[in-house]
């Protein structure tokens, strides 16, 4: 994400903002975003307020990019919202079946994809396949993009061999 109104010169800076500017959504309404942004009409061109209001765009969850820029006495907010996923599948597992994995993953179709959902789920199904012997198990998501800002989501599994008990010795 840029800022882009850090690099406006101060003397070419409008003292306050007159109206806020919503560019880029999609499927989000221009009032949704507007009530994350901290700065409201009447609000001086404060970079500490874009800086708060730049955050609390991203802690959403909803947008992969966001910047801002001046526009005269306009505050434009410019976001880029993370896709929808259409569809999960899981390539590759054998030793569970894809109902079990999908049961144990929290993403599901029809919700924002982003990545820190995304590998808190590979991370969940590796400590799945671990528990179930499968040490050597690597899982990679791949998205494929598709047209009106929706994924399909595919987990790609190698499993790799299972570990197994051979021996247990006491020592003393």
């Amino acid at each position: 994400a840029v800022l882009v109104w850090a690099c406006v010169p101060v003397a070419a800076r409008a003292e306050t903002v007159h109206q806020i500017k919503v560019e880029g959504n999609q499927r989000i309404e221009a009032s949704t975003v507007l009530s994350y942004v901290a700065v409201q009409p009447g609000d001086p061109f404060d970079s500490d307020l874009m800086d708060k209001a730049l955050k609390d765009l991203y802690a959403t969850g909803l947008f992969s990019d966001i910047s801002f820029y001046q526009e005269g006495r306009d505050l434009v907010v410019v976001v880029a919202e993370n896709p929808i996923i259409n569809k999960i599948a899981f390539e590759g597992n054998d030793k569970f079946k894809d109902e079990d994995l999908q049961g144990e993953i929290q993403l599901r179709p029809r919700m924002v994809l982003t990545r820190t959902k995304v590998q808190a789920d590979v991370d969940h199904l590796l400590e799945m396949y671990r528990f179930g012997g499968k040490f050597s198990a690597r899982i990679e998501p791949k998205v494929i993009k598709l047209d009106q800002n929706r994924v399909n989501l595919v987990f790609e599994i190698t499993e790799g061999p299972t570990t197994f008990i051979s021996r247990i010795s006491f020592v003393g």
